[in-house]
């Protein structure tokens, strides 16, 4: 069962358009949500980025999940020393992205349990 979900949601992640940034533009307050707001390559990294851990929320146990959400809040806050830095704000989004594709694939590898 976990195992169809999960192809289900990578179907999903790899079949979306692209979207609104994760987050509201229109509240969007510092340097580096206005910059992900304002670049169309950066909002569909966060795009991707969110839905991705928003499934690796749900899938994996109970430890895991804190230190993905630890893991996270530091990486926001890596985010934000970037400003308005874009090749910055890509390179972090794409290491982030590559942790949690990483996750994922090792999840997947493993049937979901």
């Amino acid at each position: 069962m976990r195992t169809t979900f999960l192809a289900l949601a990578l179907s999903v992640v790899l079949s979306l358009p692209a979207a609104a940034a994760s987050f509201p533009c229109a509240k969007a307050e510092t340097p580096d949500e206005k910059t992900v707001c304002d670049t169309r390559a950066l909002n569909d990294l966060d795009v991707e980025m969110a839905v991705r851990f928003d499934i690796l929320k749900d899938l994996l146990p109970m430890g895991n999940r804190t230190k993905m959400q630890d893991d996270q809040e530091a990486w926001l806050k890596d985010r934000r020393a970037c400003g308005t830095d874009v090749a910055c704000l890509t390179a972090a989004y794409e290491g982030r992205l590559k942790v949690l594709r990483g996750v994922l694939s090792e999840f997947a590898k493993q049937g979901g349990q």
